[in-house]
């Protein structure tokens, strides 16, 4: 089938009006009508990532971060990012990018699931349709009290990762929990608004944590890569569910640093 027809579906699901103002999604390098049977999935656009996905005989390669963010007044290789750009028109591969249309219409509620978390409610509203709120993140209950230290535990479980970073008091009781996957440093307003005792994110700085802490939320950073990896799976799915004449594959997850 045609990319153009991909992008049909996912759009079904996802449509990029949901994305936020800032943002850069849908086809951003390659042809619409290109003829697609091999689908690549990724977090990111990394020459790794690219690299694979021509070896793997990939037609289309969809990732959760935009390869092209900030305005580009030329394509060439004498960037890495132009590069990158020029490697997938060569190789005829149709590029796709899902973010923040992602984030507030896939990535809150499978976040939510993964932790369990009850009684949720959306932490930043983006967007109201028919009545519905929708947004960056959620906030709901724990299924019952527990340590920040467990919690953490908790927290490294669910998420399957070998180490976090923790703002607060170890010994303190946490029972409402907030979750922003990727860089989090926004959703600590509204997360204190919500009357969350601590808040799952990644990209947390010193201040950022410090601060948080003194206005009564607690922090658990489980990294950008970490609280937003899940995205490759959970598409693999979507994909494999609503068009199952494509093959898909997925980049192995490889966290991008290592805590020595």
């Amino acid at each position: 089938m045609q990319c153009k027809e991909i992008m049909q579906v996912i759009e079904a699901a996802y449509p990029r009006s949901a994305a936020l103002d800032f943002d850069n999604v849908g086809l951003l390098a390659g042809r619409a009508g290109k003829e697609v049977n091999r689908v690549y999935l990724a977090l990111d656009a990394t020459d790794a990532v690219i690299d694979r996905a021509i070896e793997a005989g990939a037609d289309m390669l969809i990732t959760h971060h935009p390869l092209i963010f900030s305005p580009m007044k030329r394509v060439t290789d004498e960037d890495f990012i132009g590069r990158r750009v020029v490697k997938l028109i060569q190789s005829d591969i149709a590029y796709y990018a899902m973010h923040t249309n992602y984030d507030v219409l896939g990535m809150a509620t499978l976040s939510e699931k993964i932790l369990g978390i009850k009684n949720s409610q959306v932490l930043d509203v983006t967007m109201c349709e028919d009545g519905n709120e929708e947004g960056i993140g959620r906030v709901g209950d724990l299924e019952k009290p527990m340590t920040l230290e467990e919690c953490c535990v908790y927290v490294k479980h669910k998420l399957k990762l070998g180490s976090l970073k923790v703002f607060g008091d170890m010994n303190g009781t946490v029972s409402r929990l907030a979750v922003s996957p990727g860089s989090g440093k926004s959703a600590v307003a509204p997360a204190i608004a919500k009357g969350a005792d601590v808040l799952v994110t990644g990209d947390i700085g010193h201040h950022d944590g410090l601060d948080a802490v003194e206005q009564g939320l607690a922090v658990i950073d489980a990294g950008h890569y970490g609280t937003e990896y899940i995205f490759i799976d959970d598409m693999k799915h979507f994909l494999e569910d609503k068009l199952p004449v494509l093959d898909v594959m997925t980049t192995p997850i490889v966290h991008p640093f290592q805590v020595i």
